[in-house]
């Protein structure tokens, strides 16, 4: 089928010829050492790409947000994002390491100045997380790239996915097609429940939008939903990667460690020559029937349950950087679209920032809270 595959760099990815992904997020810890153990791991270990994410605190929430349960206690978590900034040159020599290892490099962008700082590496595809799916500052800059993208699909509904394809859609720089998309199922919740997943989804978002599918996945066993999400006909699959889940990375208690992620692999490259049937029995051997029908769901798109109470919250919103004033006139610099997490209220969709400049407040707006219509 037209819409199974996904290029990058002139190289094909279909169910037949599966991505995977080694998302390492920041388990390096900024450390280049550490960076470059983890990029061989994840060679030795069969990936085809290695994934990083440019973090820059300000871009992603506001200092207000609240705080985060560590080991050593409590810290804000605006603070924990700031611990994960690293500069522009790591991901330079990152990206050479991973391309003299012969796999793609891939790189999350959060914001404008983070997308900006990854283009200037001359990267060969890029990846737009869950929560910033509705982030259309961040599309609009992204598809006048025309680059190869990834664009993870958690914490949304259908609206809102097609909202989003609709503005990568949008024309790019003079002389360029729009960029490929290749759609990636999600479940946004640390761990996800295996059998939150749904998988069948995968054939109903292909059918829907006519592009090809990948699978992003949370969940902690390393087999059961990777293999059925390409018997669903997955062309991409990520997959976080740690050296041990006992490392102090943000998602290294959920990344599988170089031994696991292997066995993924071989599972994952026997799917491919197998028939989705004959995926599905050998899941079933192994989990059990019951267990496998319950993964695969029944193909309806709709927020899973582990992830319910993060959609408004996780996702993109209007938020003020600063005291606003009632009967003051709001400017760009007032605020920003950010993640609302757990402490604060969400404001307006990020679409909506034109339409918030010149407003004037109704009332007193505090730092870091949502703008809602009825503020304005």
């Amino acid at each position: 089928m037209k819409n199974e595959k996904f290029l990058i760099d002139n190289r094909e990815y279909s169910p037949q010829r599966l991505l995977i992904i080694a998302e390492l997020g920041s388990s390096h810890g900024s450390d280049p050492l550490k960076a470059a153990e983890l990029i061989e791991a994840a060679a030795e270990a069969g990936a085809d790409c290695v994934k990083f994410q440019m973090i820059y605190a300000d871009e992603i929430l506001h200092p207000n947000t609240g705080e985060v349960a560590l080991p050593g206690g409590n810290i804000k978590l605006y603070d924990r994002f700031k611990a994960l900034e690293t500069e522009p040159d790591f991901f330079a020599e990152m990206k050479e390491r991973v391309e003299k290892r012969g796999l793609i490099f891939l790189c999350t962008p959060f914001g404008l100045k983070s997308a900006r700082e990854l283009r200037k590496l001359g990267p060969k595809c890029l990846k737009i997380a869950s929560p910033e799916l509705n982030f259309t500052a961040l599309l609009k800059e992204i598809a006048s790239y025309a680059l190869p993208t990834l664009l993870s699909s958690g914490v949304s509904s259908l609206a809102d996915i097609e909202e989003a394809l609709s503005t990568l859609a949008a024309k790019p720089e003079a002389g360029h097609e729009a960029s490929p998309v290749c759609l990636l199922h999600c479940v946004t919740a640390y761990p996800a429940p295996e059998k939150d997943y749904n998988l069948r989804v995968l054939q109903s978002l292909r059918a829907v939008f006519g592009l090809p599918v990948g699978l992003s996945d949370h969940s902690l066993d390393p087999c059961l939903v990777p293999v059925l999400g390409a018997a669903m006909g997955a062309a991409v699959v990520e997959k976080h990667f740690c050296l041990s889940r006992n490392d102090p990375g943000l998602d290294d208690p959920i990344a599988l460690p170089p031994d696991s992620f292997a066995r993924m692999v071989l599972a994952l490259r026997q799917a491919e020559k197998a028939t989705a049937e004959e995926s599905i029995e050998a899941m079933c051997r192994e989990y059990g029937r019951e267990t496998v029908e319950s993964v695969l769901g029944d193909g309806i798109k709709r927020l899973a349950p582990s992830e319910k109470a993060n959609y408004g919250r996780t996702n993109r919103s209007i938020h003020a950087l600063r005291d606003i004033a009632q009967g003051e006139i709001i400017e760009p610099d007032m605020f920003a679209s950010l993640r609302t997490e757990k402490l604060l209220r969400p404001g307006l969709p990020p679409s909506w920032e034109e339409k918030l400049t010149g407003r004037r407040a109704r009332a007193v707006i505090a730092a870091g809270q949502g703008i809602r219509f009825e503020d304005v």
